[in-house]
């Protein structure tokens, strides 16, 4: 069915962007999943065609669109299996929170280099006792003077390795009740004594993604680097987890696509039994329930990226389509598989992949049953 919320200039786009993929990702994927990270010089390539910068404000050097061109972007990049490339987090869930609570000075300093490619973020949250409790994480940053000092240790951290930049989540005021009320975030160059960069970990599916444990051991970060206001942060992670979870939705039923697509085409071409699996009545109603409930998430996912750009609250909706379309990403992945048969499961088949990389999706960004949790409290069931 034909997507309507796309005008002609966001589908140039899409096609435009489509051609750089070909060219610029798609021959570097294997690398980087063989590396476990992603190459510098990508990155600056992205951010001097203007695909770091699509949604940012034209004054530091973005293009200043609406986030349906970014969503284009996190499309694209997942049908193309391009996973290794974690652009929706720098872009889409880091950046944010620079733009809208970034004093002068901080948008200055560090947007202009986020969006030509030259600095790379990251966003440090989950600690290795919290999980997806922020209100209660136990990194501390004490104020001393003209700086503070921040002492603790976060896990998981998409792009931990090549971040230049780290938002980190951190108590400024142990003692504050209700606990929420003492977290605030602080921007952390990388190359400030105390901060250290621990191992580049092992993961079962996004292979080409780095994830890292981050260390900060007495590092003093000044305090014009604190982002917004002191004790504010958990309220600024709750208004920008919004376009985070909707990113990851986005991003999820592009997956679920490309894995109905190369199957669609294995069952046409494989035989047994000297006829195409297609031809076969289990076949045909195992894609037709694939491809109808891929429909139904795109059609869920698209009103929810019109609400987004036109500014509605959509928390609950949001956490409905991250749990909802993950989950479906999973079954859409190990149903495709199952279709493969034993190819499906040799490595050199992308099914293999798509199925390692869909265990995650369920699980960031908060797990599904913390949405489970969120809607039922919208619900004035808690």
């Amino acid at each position: 069915m034909k997507r309507d919320i796309f005008s002609d200039e966001h589908e140039m786009l899409r096609e435009q962007f489509r051609r750089f993929v070909e060219a610029e990702v798609e021959p570097r994927i294997e690398e980087w999943n063989e590396n476990g990270i992603s190459d510098r010089e990508s990155w600056r390539r992205f951010g001097a065609e203007g695909y770091l910068g699509a949604n940012a404000p034209e004054e530091y050097g973005g293009a200043g669109g609406d986030f349906l061109y970014d969503a284009i972007i996190m499309e694209e990049l997942a049908y193309a299996r391009a996973h290794g490339l974690m652009m929706s987090l720098h872009s889409d869930i880091c950046m944010p929170y620079i733009t809208t609570y970034g004093s002068d000075e901080q948008r200055q300093k560090y947007l202009p280099g986020a969006i030509s490619g030259e600095l790379v973020l990251a966003i440090a949250m989950t600690e290795p006792g919290t999980g997806s409790d922020l209100a209660n994480v136990q990194t501390r940053a004490i104020r001393d003077g003209d700086a503070y000092v921040l002492n603790g240790a976060k896990t998981f951290i998409s792009n931990g390795q090549l971040a230049d930049l780290v938002i980190v989540v951190a108590r400024t005021d142990p003692d504050a009740s209700p606990p929420h009320s003492g977290i605030s975030l602080l921007l952390v160059d990388a190359d400030t004594p105390g901060f250290e960069r621990g191992r580049n970990l092992t993961k079962l599916g996004l292979k080409g993604q780095d994830t890292s444990e981050l260390f900060f051991n007495d590092c003093r970060v000044p305090a014009n680097n604190l982002l917004g206001k002191e004790g504010q942060g958990f309220k600024m992670l709750m208004n920008k987890l919004q376009q985070e979870r909707l990113s990851i939705a986005v991003g999820s039923i592009a997956s679920c696509r490309r894995s109905f697509d190369d199957t669609l085409a294995y069952v046409k071409e494989r035989k047994a039994f000297g006829q195409p699996i297609g031809t076969f009545q289990n076949t045909q109603f195992k894609m037709a329930e694939l491809a109808t409930q891929i429909e139904i998430g795109q059609a869920f996912v698209d009103k929810l990226l019109v609400a987004h750009v036109r500014g509605d609250d959509i928390v609950s909706e949001v956490s409905m389509a991250k749990y909802w379309v993950t989950d479906l990403q999973k079954k859409i992945a190990a149903e495709c598989l199952q279709l493969f048969g034993g190819y499906g499961f040799m490595e050199e088949y992308p099914l293999a992949g798509d199925y390692r990389d869909s265990a995650v999706q369920s699980i960031y960004a908060g797990t599904n049953e913390i949405m489970k949790v969120i809607i039922a409290k919208r619900l004035g069931l808690g």
